[in-house]
């Protein structure tokens, strides 16, 4: 029989995930799995649990919560042989990854989704020493992204950033930043750098439309000035899809990058606090198989 183990956040979906663990217990029974679910209680529970996993050769671990729960899950593949395949249950405020692999939103049309016989190799992103399936942002608008409470998210969902961006934007709009990529440097104000695996960053599904989950870039935002036209400017950009025309936007891809700067900088990975500058970003090509939907 082969060995499933669920990950579960017990505080993800307005805390509905337990409600959704028996549906996923069930259908990958009638897969032939047998299960184990583990819930998290605590910080890197989940990578532990991934950890744990991988090194007693699970055929398959399934992610139960929001991009945190995923991103903490996906670190336990780091530096192991075994890798088993990845499905996601989306639970979360925004879910970009489950966006970008066109993974139902909806946790009854994820789970069934376990059935497909589909899957997708996808890159993963590296930041210093720690994996990334997302987005790593850096700078004041960055920062204001930590500071959103799970109450927020769980009553306002992705305006809870937007409001906690326009404080920022306001009080705290720029940092100095050095960015390097290839043989190019890059130094300045800016309220903002996103490195993108995928096409989705907080919902939006356009910021950068023709990134692939394996295409082996990072496809990089420097926002050098984002006052209120600015923003409202740059904001159209995005609905638009071309928001790497903007005139206050340098737009570049690359394996690698470094960012430094002169201030004390913090950083968001993933939707969630990372460590602050200087970090060094990479890419490992098509790392975790994800099961995804059937073609229709």
């Amino acid at each position: 029989m082969k060995n499933a183990m669920v990950i579960v956040n017990p505080s993800s979906g307005k805390e509905e995930s337990l409600q959704h663990v028996r549906n996923v217990e069930d259908i990958l029974y009638k897969q032939g799995y047998a299960v184990t679910i583990k819930e998290t209680g605590q910080k890197l529970d989940a990578t532990r649990f991934c950890i744990t996993a991988c090194q007693e050769a699970y055929d398959l671990v399934v992610s139960l919560g929001g991009d945190g729960t995923l991103h903490e899950t996906i670190n336990g593949f780091m530096d192991q042989d075994h890798r088993p395949k990845l499905g996601v249950i989306p639970l979360g405020t925004v879910n970009d990854f489950a966006r970008a692999l066109q993974i139902p939103l909806s946790p009854e049309l994820a789970t069934h989704a376990l059935t497909s016989t589909r899957v997708k190799a996808v890159d993963m992103g590296l930041l210093n020493r720690q994996m990334f399936a997302n987005v790593v942002a850096t700078g004041s608008l960055a920062e204001s992204l930590s500071a959103v409470s799970s109450d927020d998210k769980s009553m306002f969902g992705t305006l809870a950033y937007f409001k906690e961006g326009m404080k920022e934007l306001i009080n705290h709009p720029a940092h100095p930043l050095i960015v390097r990529y290839d043989d190019k440097t890059w130094e300045g104000e800016s309220p903002l750098f996103l490195a993108a695996l995928t096409n989705s960053v907080g919902g939006f599904e356009k910021l950068a439309p023709g990134a692939a989950v394996d295409d082996g870039l990072l496809h990089c935002f420097i926002f050098k000035s984002l006052n209120i036209l600015n923003t409202m400017t740059a904001g159209i950009s995005l609905f638009l899809g071309n928001l790497k025309d903007h005139k206050d936007v340098v737009y570049f891809t690359a394996k690698h990058v470094s960012v430094r700067s002169a201030a004390s900088v913090s950083t968001n990975v993933d939707g969630e606090e990372g460590p602050s500058l200087p970090i060094e970003l990479g890419i490992i090509p098509r790392h975790i198989e994800v099961i995804v939907p059937e073609e229709t």
